[in-house]
């Protein structure tokens, strides 16, 4: 198959569920399903390859060796594909049986879908499921990981397309992954985290990059992070379909309980790539303040919004010598009156390297524009104690509801990053003392840089720098009128 016949083959199980479940619930099922299949036929491959080696020993070709993960021939594909009633019955007691079968590496993969509920999934329904998987073979000479990671992703996007709201929660827009990871530039052998990472596509990415540029990415150390069940076996699905791994992602709150500690203290990192939730109003602020693992080293951020609980934990999870993260953010971040001493913190210990404004789109279902935050424990001799500011809200390519970084948009911004330099309406550095001037430390990339078409930049921004100005101000008026009236 052609990759445009296989991403149609594996989108044509989505296109018979449509109008038995919600668009945003196929994940739920389509993706377990392809990954069960997946595993089947490459154990399948691996038997008849580990047979043919060991002239028809049977017992040898089942070995655990001659294997990436062992299916017990009660809970195979074709075993379940038999089965005529209760088939989610079956499947759901197969797939917890090859999780037991391979703890080490697959615990919890398939997620915790209902396949037992009759209304939603019919025994039929299921059945021209499996059959429709059943047409092609999934091994990996028929289909490599190369290619069968790419149709992954391609579902990916097509689930967050359909997925409403809550495509966020699990996506963020690849050619702004692109961009994050060049600009991060991960280098063979080094750790590289997302503490909040979706369906693992910044994570992915980094190794992938390495793989196009001829490197050796399968010694980079990958680790996330991820809330949701069903989202962070997305993520372990995507790293095994691409043919990765050496991957650590495990499912828990990052700022309750974060996953990754040595010696009690949080684990260090080269490098960390985030798109983290915006603005979390129902979090722990009360644990924060006397944080186990000092991630309050700036402060404590308001009760109704976790941003700098986030950016804080990056901070405190980067490598001391040379950490390096990259943060996808709405522009809130630069500017809010109520995290201005956090900011303060931050700026005066110089760990902000760049703040790059992009163009409105590039969220889902939202119009609002997107910043990167960029700091760096290990700035050169000439970065030290400024920032680059790039104002890229023009460099972006919109369409109906979702916009786009062309290769050309990418190239633009990198290069402003690595020449750091003065750039006209583009790009502007900034010693840090000059913004430390302002009161309330505004690192919004607007006051440095102009845009050519300021008419571009998001309204949703300005917007919300008014509101934060009349709060300013109508604080100010009732501390006057408060002085007024006692005088």
């Amino acid at each position: 198959m052609t990759q445009k016949e296989l991403e149609k083959y594996l989108w044509g199980a989505a296109v018979q569920l449509r109008g038995t479940i919600d668009a945003g619930d196929y994940k739920q099922y389509i993706f377990p399903l392809l990954f069960y299949k997946r595993i089947c036929d490459v154990y399948d491959e691996e038997f008849e390859i580990a047979l043919k080696e060991s002239n028809g020993d049977i017992e040898y070709a089942s070995f655990a060796e001659n294997h990436h993960f062992l299916v017990p021939e009660d809970t195979h594909w074709n075993t379940v594909r038999e089965t005529t009633t209760n088939v989610g019955m079956a499947l759901q007691e197969a797939m917890r049986a090859i999780e037991k079968t391979n703890p080490d590496t697959l615990y919890g993969i398939f997620g915790d879908a209902s396949w037992t509920n009759k209304n939603r999934l019919s025994d039929e329904t299921l059945t021209n499921l499996i059959e429709h998987y059943s047409q092609h073979k999934l091994s990996l000479s028929n289909i490599p990981d190369d290619k069968l990671g790419n149709a992954y992703e391609y579902l990916i996007k097509e689930f967050a397309d359909d997925s409403g709201h809550t495509a966020a929660e699990f996506y963020t827009n690849r050619t702004v992954v692109k961009l994050m990871t060049m600009i991060m530039d991960p280098q063979p052998g080094e750790s590289v985290y997302d503490p909040t990472c979706g369906s693992g596509g910044l994570l992915l990415n980094c190794a992938l990059h390495l793989k196009e540029e001829g490197k050796e990415y399968r010694n980079l150390k990958l680790y996330g992070q991820e809330i949701n069940l069903l989202t962070s076996a997305i993520a372990r699905m995507n790293m095994f379909m691409h043919g990765i791994e050496e991957f650590s992602i495990i499912r828990g709150d990052t700022l309750a309980n974060p996953a990754f500690l040595h010696n009690d203290e949080l684990k260090k990192f080269n490098v960390i790539l985030a798109n983290p939730p915006y603005s979390i109003k129902s979090w722990d602020q009360k644990s924060f303040i006397n944080d186990p693992y000092g991630r309050n080293l700036w402060g404590v951020p308001p009760k109704g919004c976790a941003d700098y609980a986030f950016q804080q934990h990056i901070q405190k999870s980067l490598d001391n010598e040379n950490g390096r993260s990259i943060s996808l953010w709405p522009h809130g971040v630069l500017f809010r009156d109520s995290e201005v001493e956090m900011r303060r913190k931050m700026i005066e210990e110089d760990a902000v390297e760049c703040v790059i404004s992009l163009g409105p789109n590039l969220f889902y279902n939202s119009s609002m524009t997107s910043c990167l935050l960029i700091t760096n424990n290990n700035k050169t001799p000439d970065r030290k104690n400024k920032i680059l500011f790039v104002q890229a809200v023009n460099e972006v390519r919109n369409e109906k509801t979702m916009s786009y970084l062309d290769p050309q948009h990418v190239e633009r911004i990198h290069n402003a990053y690595l020449s750091f330099k003065n750039e006209e309406n583009f790009s502007a550095v900034i010693d840090k003392e000059e913004i430390l001037k302002d009161k309330n430390v505004r690192i919004s990339v607007q006051l440095f840089v102009k845009a050519d078409k300021i008419d571009e930049e998001s309204f949703e921004v300005i917007l919300e720098e008014c509101e934060q100005s009349s709060i300013s101000l109508k604080s100010s008026m009732d501390e006057l009128f408060k002085t007024l009236g006692n005088g």
